[in-house]
């Protein structure tokens, strides 16, 4: 079960973070904390293997609601909602080297403008390094903002730091040749050839569509 606190400054309410009212939360600087399992993250949880040694770790997350005075459509200035989102925690993976199991951290810490609108995302400039944009609503799925957040999160290569054994197809060469002796004996042409066709370097484009399309 997802774990979860909120509170507006000053006093103490619980808040659902699977329907939130996010412009709300973000125009009272509401704060929220909470934990999360991985068996609650679907599309993560499809990115553990079979043989991890924990396949339902724990993310621990915290919310800040806050507006910033901008510039608004009709050229006065207004209140523009934002959401900082804090994520901590491991998941384990598969090292693309080894093909064994290994565990790798996550922490993120990404800010986002909230609009009203997929029209106002559109035209929020993709090249700015300070906000990504979610389309807001007052029934907003925290949770699978947080899911977003970690897809994007995984290495486009994971593995490990130091394998702690090579794959046994590298060690007797699977197509033909003499075997290697360690992972750094393996032609740089079929790493390449790796990293061009893993598939989670498609998680990127998940930016674009945004999490809070759905709302």
């Amino acid at each position: 079960m997802t774990e979860s606190t909120g509170k507006p400054a000053g006093a103490g309410v619980s808040l659902n973070p699977r329907d939130l009212d996010i412009f709300e939360f973000a125009r009272s600087a509401r704060e929220a904390a909470g934990a999360v399992r991985l068996s609650q993250l679907p599309r993560m949880l499809n990115e553990v293997p079979a043989d991890a040694p924990d396949r339902d770790t724990v993310f621990t997350w915290q919310a800040a609601g806050f507006t910033q005075q901008e510039l608004q459509d009709d050229g006065t200035e207004g209140p523009q909602p934002y959401l900082r989102l804090a994520i901590h925690g491991s998941a384990w993976l598969t090292c693309q080297r080894c093909i064994g199991p290994y565990e790798q951290a996550f922490n993120a810490d990404p800010v986002f403008r909230i609009v009203q609108t997929e029209e106002e995302a559109d035209e929020f400039p993709l090249d700015d390094d300070d906000a990504d944009v979610i389309v807001g609503s007052r029934h907003f799925d925290l949770v699978d903002l947080i899911e977003e957040e970690l897809l994007l999160s995984l290495p486009l290569v994971p593995k490990h730091e130091v394998c702690p054994a090579i794959h046994e197809s590298l060690a007797s060469g699977a197509d033909g040749a003499e075997g290697v002796d360690s992972v750094d004996d393996v032609p740089e042409q079929e790493v390449e050839t790796e990293e061009r066709v893993n598939p989670f370097a498609a998680l990127e484009s998940l930016k674009k569509d945004g999490p809070g399309s759905k709302h």
